[in-house]
């Protein structure tokens, strides 16, 4: 049975129910998002697990209940009781998201700080899936640990996916920030970003020249999200553009790309063409931002 174990930060997640002042109360979070697609897309079939830190309080066994019930594996969540979970609130303007962070005593913050307690969960696993937003969260020090845990696992012949997802009110310092992203490129073999920011933060004139950029850092595919724009990919070095399914009304972009990344990953676990997981990706985007929150079973 494939293992595919995502890395990274659940919270507790305000989501508006409609445009007054009602909220829904969920658990959600970029990794969360795409382990939770991934696992109803594959069907429980190949075993998704999620890796990460959480307190001893109720709303932490919630939220480990709420994985467990959910299909997605949690043996490997480690507990620290002097810790909780985080907290955002999604607000929305014309289907753009905004967020507010609560996150200080977030023990997520802490999951990267001694490999042996970890690094266990990635024996035997197939792919392991993480982000920027994994990356931010933690100190340097187990950031650079964390790095070279992953290092050894796809040296050891397991495939590391990675979303970019640039969040820099996360980082010191935006140097700091494109510093630890390219790192984490480097022992990567599927990077997912958006064009947007890698434009924005490093300074990449073309979707192609972003995919350019991180297979020139080691990784065997690139696939760029574009927004409504054209997708581009490299695939071992081979370059390709592809159009995405047509997003007809934006409620809420909330997961829109942690979405595509299960769509993409899950078609790709299976063998199928390049094209067609970017499509299933795309498609998939494209229903989730026609729903509120970030977790749509209406989507599926």
């Amino acid at each position: 049975m494939t293992r595919i174990v995502s890395i990274g930060e659940c919270m507790v997640e305000l989501a508006p129910l409609d445009a007054q002042s009602d909220f829904r109360m969920g658990f959600a979070g970029d990794t969360l998002n795409t382990a939770w697609y991934l696992a109803k897309l594959l069907k429980n079939s190949p075993q998704v697990e999620y890796l990460t830190a959480v307190g001893t309080d109720r709303l932490s066994d919630q939220m480990v209940q709420f994985l467990n019930q959910e299909g997605i594996g949690t043996r490997f969540i480690m507990r620290r009781p002097d810790r909780s979970v985080g907290l955002y609130m999604i607000q929305l303007q014309d289907g753009e998201r905004s967020f507010s962070y609560w996150r200080g005593q977030s023990a997520a913050r802490t999951l990267a700080q001694n490999a042996n307690e970890y690094s266990p969960a990635l024996d035997g696993a197939e792919m392991v899936y993480f982000s920027g937003i994994t990356l931010a969260i933690l100190p340097d020090k187990d950031r650079a640990g964390f790095l070279e845990v992953l290092r050894h696992f796809r040296k050891a012949g397991g495939t590391v996916a990675f979303d970019t997802n640039l969040r820099p009110k996360l980082w010191s310092d935006p140097e700091t920030m494109k510093a630890a992203i390219t790192a984490a490129a480097q022992v990567s073999d599927i990077i997912l970003p958006s064009f947007d920011d890698e434009a924005f933060w490093f300074g990449d004139p073309t979707p192609h020249d972003t995919a350019t950029r991180y297979a020139k850092l080691g990784a065997r595919v690139v696939v760029v999200k574009n927004g409504s724009g054209d997708i581009h990919a490299l695939s071992n070095g081979v370059a390709s553009l592809h159009m995405p399914a047509r997003v007809d009304s934006v409620i809420d972009s909330t997961a829109a790309g942690d979405s595509f990344n299960a769509g993409f990953l899950a078609e790709w676990i299976a063998g199928n063409a390049l094209d067609d997981a970017i499509h299933t990706g795309a498609r998939l985007a494209a229903r989730v931002v026609g729903h509120r929150g970030a977790l749509v079973a209406e989507a599926i």
